[in-house]
């Protein structure tokens, strides 16, 4: 069942990559990373990509949906679920900053630290209840053990 609140977290994340573009050429403040630093931001999109690959896969092969706001079938909470409890979304922060350290600008750093409380309180705290409704006290044991991010 959908309970959309709001944009998912692919669109929230390219939106936010646009935001950092059009920071890049509209206010760029100061370079402060310059070529061939810049490249290393290619290796953190493919980190953060990992971030939200392997978990993915750990969401299907347990079966269980990876669509925000639709009701999951298993808890997940093996893995790099160990260590944090939004891995997916660690990864789209990792993507969000190798995005900045490519662009090499002071103003696209602005995004990934804006992008955490807009993806928690349009995303996350939604999904903490439902996922609290849906696993009760085995997924209170969980957010009591794992932090939300890291």
């Amino acid at each position: 069942m959908s309970k959309s609140k709001g944009p998912i977290p692919p669109v929230i994340v390219l939106v936010t990559i646009l935001c950092q573009v059009g920071l890049h050429y509209g206010w760029p403040v100061a370079k402060i990373i310059s070529s061939p630093w810049q490249w290393s931001g290619i290796a953190l999109i493919v980190f953060g990509l990992l971030f939200i690959i392997g978990p993915a896969l750990a969401f299907l092969r347990s079966e269980t949906t990876i669509r925000p706001f639709h009701d999951s079938s298993k808890l997940v909470v093996s893995g790099i679920y160990r260590y944090t409890r939004n891995p997916m979304y660690v990864g789209m922060v990792i993507i969000l900053t190798g995005v900045a350290v490519l662009l090499g600008d002071v103003s696209p750093f602005i995004m990934p630290f804006l992008f955490v409380p807009v993806l928690t309180s349009r995303v996350i705290r939604h999904e903490e209840v439902m996922l609290e409704e849906r696993f009760g006290d085995d997924y209170r044991d969980f957010k009591n053990s794992v932090r939300r991010w890291i």
